[in-house]
């Protein structure tokens, strides 16, 4: 397979390289990574200004190939990351592109893509571990509505969302994967109390959601009542399958900057490092291929199948090992958190267990992709 760029891949880079250069001096600088309020306008405005410039739509209705350079250029220049706005961009927008009506798309897609409005994901519980199809919060229809009672944990950026992509129960009779729907909640609607979080890293972009007799109109219920377990397969195809995407390359430039400061400091000389970063490379540059397909396979079909789910298993480890060698990189300074690369390795321990833990992808794997039997 020829992975070079084409002449109009090649136009398309030297465009957006050249855009870039100009814009990226001009933005002001991102607030500190506890003011969520000020990190919220900033992710939100850099993403308007991807708007006006035309680039926004590149993770949604942009070819692979286009996809692909847009996440390498603008994460060698630097750029912000989606920020806040990952759930709505990453998650909810595309799960609402493939499920959901053309007045669901046309309501909340646009204001998405234009910088507008922050989307946060409901999907864990306090009781449900890693078992997603266990959650017990609870819908019940009245009228033209479902009344909501239950409580979400691990809930992203909930202290600065619009809204959130919910999971419900609303029927406790079926078998548990059958009972669950997906609704779209407004997090402002009477009865929503939200608590964040604090990480090991000190951060706060988790949040426990309390829901007491939450209205959410049956309009925003995206599929049909109980069949949320195969749309939230849809979120899950895309959160595994291609929400990463720019993290690789970031964990690319990373490496070549450990490389960088190992041979500054001295620790290049030790073979055994070498060696270590040396296969991290090889790793990285396979999960780089292993992305451009399940990319192109979501081009294609819509929805990226289970090899997500291999990827997000090894991506999970293999963010871990680089970050561990970060650290031996360092030496003594892996115990201070004002040095580079140290939050980063604090914030990788959740990576195996974040969208799916690495238990339940290697079930998936061995179910969906090698067809073996289902555990008993």
């Amino acid at each position: 397979m020829d992975l070079s760029d084409t002449p109009g891949d090649a136009e398309f880079r030297a465009r957006l390289r050249e855009w870039l250069g100009k814009v990226l001096p001009t933005l002001p600088p991102p607030p500190p990574p506890d003011d969520w309020p000020g990190r919220r306008a900033h992710d939100l405005g850099w993403q308007r200004t991807l708007y006006d410039a035309g680039y926004a739509d590149v993770h949604w209705e942009a070819s692979p190939a286009t996809r692909m350079i847009f996440l390498e250029e603008t994460e060698r220049a630097g750029a912000p990351y989606v920020g806040a706005n990952f759930v709505g961009l990453l998650h909810a927008g595309p799960t609402i592109a493939a499920e959901g009506t053309a007045a669901q798309r046309e309501r909340w897609l646009p204001p998405i893509l234009r910088g507008e409005e922050v989307w946060c994901q409901g999907f864990s519980e306090p009781g449900a571990g890693s078992d997603l199809a266990s959650l017990r919060t609870r819908a019940w229809r009245d009228g033209d509505d479902y009344v909501v009672s239950g409580s979400k944990i691990w809930t992203s950026h909930a202290e600065v969302a619009d809204w959130c992509e919910l999971l419900v129960r609303t029927d406790p009779a079926a078998p548990k994967h059958r009972g669950i729907t997906w609704l779209a909640l407004r997090m402002d609607a009477p009865g929503v109390t939200v608590r964040p979080l604090r990480t090991l890293a000190g951060s706060a972009e988790f949040a426990e959601v309390f829901l007491d007799e939450v209205r959410v109109p049956a309009a925003h219920r995206v599929g049909a009542e109980n069949d949320g377990w195969r749309v939230t397969m849809v979120t899950l195809s895309f959160e595994r399958g291609t929400a990463f995407v720019g993290e690789v390359v970031a964990c690319r430039r990373v490496l070549g900057e450990l490389a960088r400061e190992a041979r500054r400091n001295g620790r290049w000389d030790d073979p055994a490092l070498r060696r270590r970063l040396g296969l991290l490379d090889a790793e990285f540059r396979a999960l780089w291929r292993l992305t451009q397909w399940n990319v192109s396979a979501a081009a294609t079909g819509g929805v990226p199948g289970p090899g997500g789910s291999v990827f997000k298993l090894r991506y999970s480890h293999a963010r871990q090992e680089l970050y561990d060698a970060a650290a031996e990189v360092l030496g003594d300074d892996a115990l201070d958190l004002d040095r580079p690369w140290v939050l980063d390795r604090l914030s990788s321990l959740a990576y195996t267990i974040a969208a799916g833990t690495s238990q339940i992808q290697r079930t998936i794997v061995a179910e969906r992709i090698l067809g073996l039997p289902r555990g008993r």
